[in-house]
This record gives C-alpha cells, sequence and structure tokens, in this order.
C-alpha cells in the first residue's frame, strides 16, 4: 500500500505515545494537556442538552448549516462581546469541531507546500503536525515570559515573507506565556506593515488566576486600522466547559472564511448539531461565569501547589516562571549541582519513579531546548501534585545507569 507522500512530514503525537506508559498502577500523570472531569458542570449541561431536545428537537438531531448552529453562532458572538470584542456579527464566525479543525482549515485553504510559517518556540505541539503535513516550512520566533520577542518576530518575517504568524497570546502551551500589552499592540502593527496573516490561538484566555490578562488581539485590533482584516481568531469551550462537546470556533475576514466553510463541508459536513444545540443553551441560561468562577479557584490553587512543590523538591535542579493562568507550568533543568539537564532523560526515570510529564523537545519546530518539560496541574489534586513532584526529585537525583 503506498501512502500520501505528505505523511513524511509529519510523526505521531510524543505526547500521544507517551499514553501508552501510564498504565502503570499508581502513576502520577502530569503529562496531559486536558482539563480535569471533575471540573465539568454536568448538571448544567444536562439541563442545556433537555433544553435543546425539548425546544428544538428537530434542529439539535438533524442536518445542520455548515457554518454553524445560528442560535450558538449568536451566543459566542454574546460571549466574544463579554470579552471586550466589537461589532462581531455572528456571521463573522463559524463553529468547528473544537479548535483544532480550525487549525486543519486554516492549513487547507492558506498553506502550499514550501510556504514559510511562524510559529512560537515552543508551541502548540498539534499545530506543528497539522502545518507541516500541508508542506509548511516553520520557523521558530523566540519568546520570553512576555510572550513572543516582538523585535525578533520582525526580523523573521522580513526575512521569510510568511504566509502566517500563529501565537498562542494567552497562557501559552506549552510556555504559560502571556504577551504583554504593548506587544499585542506591536503584533497587530506587524500584520498591517508587511501585509501578513496573524493567527490568534485563544483556549486558555479564560482560565486565569487573580488579576485578568490583556485583551485578546481580536478585540484590540478595533485599535490599530487594518489589523482585522488580516487578523484569525480561533476560540474554544474545551478548556472551560468540556472538551466532549468539541465546540471551537474562528473568528476570519469574509473571504477566508467562507473558503473554510467550503473545507469544512469536505471533511464533516457540520459540527455536531446536537453539541452546539446543547452549548447554545448552556450559554443562554447564563452558567458559564459561576464555572469560571470555580475552575479557575481551583486551578489557580494547583498551580501554586505545583510551584511551591518545585521549588521545595528541586530547588536549583530546576528554574521556571509561576504561571498566571492555563493549564501547564514550562520548566527548564539547570543541571545544577551536576544533576540530570536532560527533560527526556528524566522523563524516563520519572516513569520507573511513578510520575509522567512530557519532555519540552517536541514542541520546537526547530532548534528545540531539550532541558525544558512540560507540566499540568489541572487533572491532580495538590496533594497528588505535592507527591507526584516528590517522586520527580527522586528521579532528577537517580544515578544514571552506565551504558
Amino acid at each position: 500500500m503506498t501512502f500520501a507522500d505528505r505523511l513524511n512530514q509529519v510523526e505521531t503525537s510524543a505526547i500521544r505515545e507517551l499514553f501508552k506508559l501510564l498504565g502503570k498502577p499508581g502513576i502520577i500523570s502530569f503529562a496531559g494537556g486536558f482539563p480535569d472531569s471533575a471540573m465539568f458542570d454536568v448538571e448544567g449541561l444536562r439541563t442545556a442538552s433537555e433544553a435543546a431536545l425539548r425546544e428544538e428537537p428537530g434542529a439539535a438531531l438533524q442536518y445542520g448549516a455548515t457554518e454553524g448552529y445560528q442560535p450558538l453562532r449568536e451566543q459566542l458572538a454574546a460571549f466574544m462581546a463579554g470579552k471586550s470584542v466589537r461589532d462581531l456579527a455572528p456571521e463573522q464566525l463559524i463553529v468547528t469541531t473544537g479548535s483544532q479543525q480550525a487549525l486543519d482549515l486554516l492549513g487547507k485553504t492558506l498553506i502550499d507546500p514550501g510556504d514559510k510559517v511562524i510559529v512560537e518556540g515552543p508551541t502548540f505541539l498539534a499545530t506543528i503536525q497539522c502545518f507541516r503535513l500541508y508542506g509548511a516550512q516553520l520557523v521558530s520566533a523566540p519568546i520570553d515570559a512576555d510572550g513572543v520577542r516582538v523585535d525578533a518576530l520582525e526580523r523573521l518575517i522580513e526575512e521569510h515573507r510568511p504566509k502566517l504568524v500563529y501565537l498562542i497570546p494567552t497562557f501559552g502551551n506549552p510556555s504559560g506565556a502571556t504577551l504583554s500589552l504593548e506587544r499585542r499592540r506591536r503584533v497587530l502593527e506587524l500584520a498591517v506593515k508587511h501585509q501578513v496573516v496573524l493567527v490568534e490561538d485563544d483556549p486558555y484566555g479564560d482560565l486565569y488566576f487573580g488579576e485578568a490578562p490583556p485583551p485578546s488581539l481580536l478585540a484590540l485590533s478595533h485599535e490599530v486600522p487594518g489589523s482585522r482584516e488580516l487578523l484569525v481568531h480561533c476560540g474554544s469551550l474545551s478548556k472551560v466547559l468540556a472538551p466532549g462537546l468539541r465546540i471551537g470556533w474562528m473568528v476570519a475576514p469574509a473571504e477566508l472564511l467562507a473558503r473554510a466553510t467550503m473545507c469544512k463541508q469536505f471533511s464533516d459536513a457540520h459540527t455536531s448539531t446536537f453539541a452546539q444545540a446543547t452549548a447554545a443553551q448552556y450559554l443562554r441560561a447564563g452558567r458559564m461565569p459561576a464555572t469560571l468562577a470555580r475552575v479557575r479557584e481551583v486551578y489557580a490553587g494547583r498551580a501554586q501547589a505545583m510551584g511551591e512543590a518545585l521549588r521545595r523538591e528541586l530547588g536549583e535542579g530546576v528554574d521556571f516562571v509561576a504561571p498566571r493562568g492555563g493549564l501547564f507550568i514550562w520548566a527548564r533543568l539547570t543541571g545544577a549541582g551536576g544533576r540530570i539537564a536532560d527533560g527526556r532523560e528524566l522523563a524516563r526515570r520519572a516513569i520507573d519513579q511513578g510520575v509522567a510529564f512530557v519532555p519540552g523537545t517536541p514542541f520546537f519546530c526547530a532548534d528545540p531546548d531539550h532541558a525544558t518539560l512540560r507540566l499540568s496541574f489541572a487533572t491532580a489534586d495538590a496533594e497528588r501534585i505535592r507527591e507526584g513532584v516528590v517522586r520527580m526529585g527522586r528521579a532528577l537525583e537517580t544515578e544514571a545507569v552506565p551504558s
């Protein structure tokens, strides 16, 4: 059997492969990038699904428009308006099967083999895989705790003339970094100056601890004339409500949105109408603010517990910036005192100690920093987080086995 050449550009997800090792009894996992199922508002979703079947059973169970279930598009536009996005009409967004489908649609509509695409280093692993599947040559832009370094980004834009620039400005996966307000404005200005498409992926922006992050690029676009016509915004209910709904959305210029809708027709016809109707009822019922408040409080406590445990158990052997939101701590091994400085090696030893995390290497499209690692604090309570980090400390101190 002969397969398409495009498959030679991608590999199986390192994270999915790691999951095969998690069947050991008693293992504590910091590996997954998903929310805690205990945080799901099951009662609210049950009520919403019953309302969908009671009020519009035909629409909820029938084929629907590729662009999305209109009541949900209206609710999503209102949801975005509550986050300072001005003048967003329901017709300016389409509903996608998770925000990852939005990335796939961008690959289908914008990327030709050989096109340059700038992403952050590190960035979302699925984005690397998706864009490479369509033949993109990925270029890594450096980041720090305040997000992408804008001066370096501009130099890369000038050098490579990319088809698009992909950023996760708020609580990035895996970095946890948040693009500062000043840099957000500057990035929008760069898009206009160089007439390059700018993709904002924002699945984590509502998961802040304490002070809210700066407004999204979409919300700020009215301040930079011409930027809205070059901006794509991808949103999701997966991290804040329930990933099983597979509800995402994409806001984009009309011409791009029309082509993305056409490509979506070829792949799934439309996102589940029942899931969309349920989500629409849930948003209309006004339960989201209370759900977000609860999730933020729980995740903030877990992030604090993990940060404190890392400092206590790994000490100078690890360096990280405490996250202000999201699901992850991005850490770097320092090698202090002759300890391990390779995240891949520590991950192997950690499995033997009964704890799992994802080494940082796969999150780089080029020049990976092998000392890095991604730790999710979302799915373990504070007690298991502390025990898991104790196990990481033991793995860090374990002597290497001679080869």
